[in-house]
């Protein structure tokens, strides 16, 4: 068997390779780097995505000596329950990844769960310090590797003159409060009368969505706002440098990758002060944070950002500084040294 071959498992693996997510790209260049890579699920509904990541562990069982799981909170954490029970029935070895900012609050309302998948880990990861503190208890041991960034696809330009052309990213579902950004929108536009936000996302919550489009013509913001909902990833970055300011108002949070890559781009971050997030950087230095669901707060740290040129330019330049360091370059070798080790482990 190949002592390079891995099996991936994670609950938003997709086959629409124009919105690939970390792990699509960390396939991609395993798979480059000499590794044989087996991935599941690309099923959307949650029953029969389970079946097939259960069925992929033991019909590929020969094809792979180790396996990665993502790990969410909230009913996406059976897929990682069940998979590693069957590895371990199996008597492969494993790499647990921590996600989500709901993990901790699941954790305290589920600690025997939580512990008996965790415990069965030869390796627990997390991209965020964040959940690193949070989860000590359950697993003193949790290596952190940043989530990786490509700084070839960024489109840096430094802020300094700012305009009040805002840009929000992420999925339309209620945990990332999307209505927020409409709020702040409607606060600026008195002010800054030429303010005009883009939203960028996938659809996970069509109430979510409806509830958004109802917020805007109650807040008669629609002439100053544009939503986007079928942008393939790579197209990002075009739409990032279009925008000055970068809006984050979820409720719950890690490392997003969208906020890194706002910085990478240069852009001026405002996010609510949830999470992982504080851990990205330092509030006033590569962003500004304010309280989850404020959107008079996140407005007046806007406000700052259009009247402080000297303020921009400091966000931006640091930013991007800052987001360098998470390059797939400095992040993939952390990654191929922990499964080579793992192998090495067990199989010498």
């Amino acid at each position: 068997m190949n002592q390079q071959s891995i099996l991936l498992i994670g609950n938003h693996l997709s086959i629409d390779h124009a919105n690939k997510n970390v792990w699509h790209y960390m396939a991609e260049k395993l798979s480059a780097r000499g590794w044989q890579v087996i991935t599941t699920s690309s099923q959307q509904n949650q029953a029969l995505r389970l079946l097939d990541m259960l069925s992929t562990v033991y019909t590929q069982r020969h094809e792979y000596v180790l396996a990665q799981i993502d790990v969410f909170s909230g009913k996406a954490f059976i897929y990682a329950e069940a998979c590693s029970q069957l590895l371990k029935w199996l008597g492969k070895p494993m790499v647990l990844t921590l996600h989500g900012g709901g993990l901790p609050e699941f954790a305290a309302k589920h600690p025997v769960r939580v512990k008996r998948l965790l415990q069965r880990a030869d390796a627990i990861v997390t991209p965020s310090p964040f959940l690193q503190n949070s989860l000590r208890e359950y697993a003193p041991d949790i290596r952190l590797i940043n989530n990786p960034i490509d700084i070839s696809q960024g489109i840096y330009r430094q802020r300094s003159a700012v305009q009040p052309k805002l840009i929000w990213v992420r999925a339309f579902h209620e945990i990332y409060n999307p209505e927020m950004a409409l709020k702040v929108l409607a606060g600026l536009l008195s002010e800054f009368p030429e303010s005009h936000l883009t939203m960028i996302g996938p659809v996970k919550s069509h109430a979510c969505m409806q509830s958004v489009r109802t917020l805007a013509k109650e807040l008669h913001v629609e002439d100053h706002l544009e939503i986007i909902t079928g942008v393939p990833h790579a197209e990002v970055s075009k739409l990032l440098d279009k925008a000055d300011i970068f809006l984050n108002t979820s409720n719950y949070d890690t490392a997003p990758r969208s906020i890194l890559e706002a910085m990478l781009n240069g852009l001026c971050v405002v996010s609510t002060n949830v999470g992982g997030i504080p851990y990205l950087g330092t509030n006033n230095q590569e962003f500004l944070l304010v309280p989850p669901g404020d959107h008079l707060a996140m407005a007046n740290a806007i406000r700052r950002v259009l009247t402080e040129p000297e303020l921009a330019s400091r966000l931006s330049s640091n930013a991007h500084k800052k987001a360098e360091q998470d390059d797939w370059s400095i992040i993939l070798p952390q990654w191929e040294n922990l499964f080579s080790s793992i192998v090495e482990r067990n199989y010498s």
